[in-house]
């Protein structure tokens, strides 16, 4: 399993979730891991994040595969921030090979506030700019960026633009901030091709994870129930697929970032990779 390595790989909202899965995977496969996260809740987003003590854990299952791991508490919204960590960890390893702006959040429901709406954009737009600003000057020929998007984001499920309704002003963010990571990465990596730097968006569908498990995507994909139950959700969450599965795991998505890191996708570049079960083929992308 070395199909990373000699690579320092950076992974942000790395402390649970698809962001842990990805340095897990891509430990595996021989990279070193700088993993950052906010460890700490963001007041309007109506759920939990992730906490140091789940960043300890990534931490752990990292050193489990003898690789070595710098994690630092880092909000990506904060450009100089992420700068100041991503230096240190660099100094610390040797070099940066890989960026993976995973980092985000949804806020869906109806009880946010407009402040969701900034949240969400914040983090999952200007959180990957600044991520991706903040690790340029690091890579050399050869190295490889992803950004983490979203199916949902770009289907008129989630992506609207009066923010009413079950999703909330939180979704309406999440949804532009999602879709504008089509453009962005298209133009970044025209701009980066002839340093040889790649540039690809993974975008998931419905994941295994605890920001898939909350009452108001449930609420959003069950409207016609008061009360929906996981079980529930899954019926609407099948639905959106073309092949019959509720949603996929997270190493499903890691498969494809641990891809678009290594040298076997050298010359794979400003694409779209939908790890979707078939939701883009059904609405009609």
């Amino acid at each position: 399993m070395t199909r990373l390595q000699g690579k320092v790989a950076l992974i942000t909202g790395a402390a649970r979730g698809q962001g842990r899965s990805h340095a897990v995977h891509m430990a595996a496969e021989g990279a070193d891991i700088i993993a950052l996260d906010i460890c700490s809740d963001i007041s309007s987003n109506p759920n939990p994040l992730a906490t140091e003590a789940d960043l300890e854990e990534t931490r752990r299952l990292v050193e489990q595969s003898a690789r070595r791991i710098v994690t630092a508490t880092v909000d990506v919204r904060d450009r100089g921030q992420l700068t100041d960590a991503l230096d240190g960890a660099v100094a610390t390893l040797g070099g940066l090979d890989v960026i993976v702006a995973n980092a985000g959040i949804s806020a869906f429901g109806p009880t946010v506030p407009v402040q969701g709406f900034v949240d969400a954009f914040d983090v999952d737009f200007i959180g990957v700019v600044n991520t991706i600003s903040a690790g340029l000057p690091h890579l050399k020929s050869g190295s490889s960026i992803v950004a983490t998007g979203s199916i949902a984001a770009l289907a008129a499920q989630v992506n609207r633009s009066d923010g009413l309704g079950l999703q909330g002003p939180g979704a309406a963010g999440y949804g532009l901030a999602k879709s504008m990571l089509c453009d962005y990465t298209k133009s970044l990596a025209l701009v980066l091709a002839e340093r040889r730097i790649r540039v690809n968006a993974v975008h998931p569908t419905n994941v295994d994870t605890e920001m898939l498990h909350i009452d108001a995507i449930y609420r959003t994909f069950r409207p016609d129930l008061p009360n929906p139950t996981r079980a529930d959700a899954e019926v609407g969450f099948t639905f959106m697929h073309a092949i019959p599965v509720p949603y996929v795991d997270a190493a499903d998505i890691s498969h494809a970032v641990v891809y678009l890191a290594s040298d076997e996708s050298r010359y794979v570049t400003g694409q779209q990779l939908f790890v979707d079960a078939g939701a883009a083929l059904k609405a009609g992308l």
